[in-house]
């Protein structure tokens, strides 16, 4: 039996990159997925291809940071077995290039996104009886990484996030947990080279890619596997914890 079979998945960020692979992976594995995405026809795509292969997907055009947007979505999902928070946006830059505009812009989809999420999730999951939340977190939000002072804050807020919701809902049989990747190969990373290093494409590919130990960065499918057990009856047992999926990049790259 597939391992989602019956369960209802909300997937924020679900048009593209990682967040993609998890949704298009859920519905194979039975889930009926709901993709909040801010990007319409990524969203589009993304359920075109799961409707095409017979799994269900509706698409929900919102904002994650509007808390209101946010609500009417849940609301019309009804029933909600499982809440992936992997909305997200980068910035590049320490402290001293990081304007206040660029902080509360990471602020605002990053953090208070994933709040609302969780805000407008958990009380329909208790009256469920339970649920699964998984929450995209990054090894920025345990290790120094240049250049990420904004991306790192808003990492290390969901690392926490997940841990305060696993304690405060032990007993509603709401289980929360958060996956750390390293760089993954999503649209996002080629858009970022070829932006900043024009002419250094494969160059700069490389030398990002050999910054995890592993020697490469990882698929979006890659976390999508372990966001399925995760969020699976396999894990019945888990909640409260953080798992890397860094290619030896936290505990090798020394």
């Amino acid at each position: 039996m597939a391992k989602l079979t019956g369960k209802v998945a909300i997937i924020t960020g679900g048009g593209s990159g990682i967040g993609r692979a998890i949704s298009v992976l859920f519905a194979a594995e039975g889930a009926s997925v709901h993709i909040f995405d801010l990007n319409p026809s990524g969203a589009a795509d993304t359920a075109a291809e799961i409707n095409a292969k017979g799994g269900h997907c509706v698409v929900h055009t919102l904002n994650v940071s509007e808390q209101e947007q946010v609500l009417a979505a849940v609301a019309k999902v009804g029933k909600v077995d499982v809440l992936v928070n992997n909305a997200g946006i980068a910035h590049v830059g320490n402290v001293e290039h990081c304007s206040e505009d660029d902080f509360d812009r990471i602020y605002q989809v990053n953090v208070k996104g994933a709040y609302n999420a969780l805000y407008a999730v958990i009380p329909v999951m208790k009256a469920n009886g339970g649920g699964a939340i998984l929450n995209l977190a990054s090894i920025a939000a345990v290790v120094g990484i240049a250049d990420r002072f904004a991306y790192s804050m808003s990492k290390g807020a969901i690392y926490a996030m997940s841990l305060s919701v696993a304690r405060d809902y032990l007993q509603d049989q709401i289980r929360s947990n958060s996956i750390s990747p390293a760089r993954v190969h999503t649209p996002f990373v080629d858009g970022f080279i070829a932006k900043n290093y024009p002419g250094q494409e494969e160059q700069m590919f490389g030398k990002l890619s050999q910054s995890q130990p592993i020697g490469r960065m990882a698929k979006p499918e890659e976390i999508a596997k372990l966001a399925l057990f995760l969020c699976s009856d396999d894990a019945a047992f888990i909640t409260g914890n953080d798992y890397p999926i860094d290619g030896g990049f936290i505990k090798l790259n020394n």
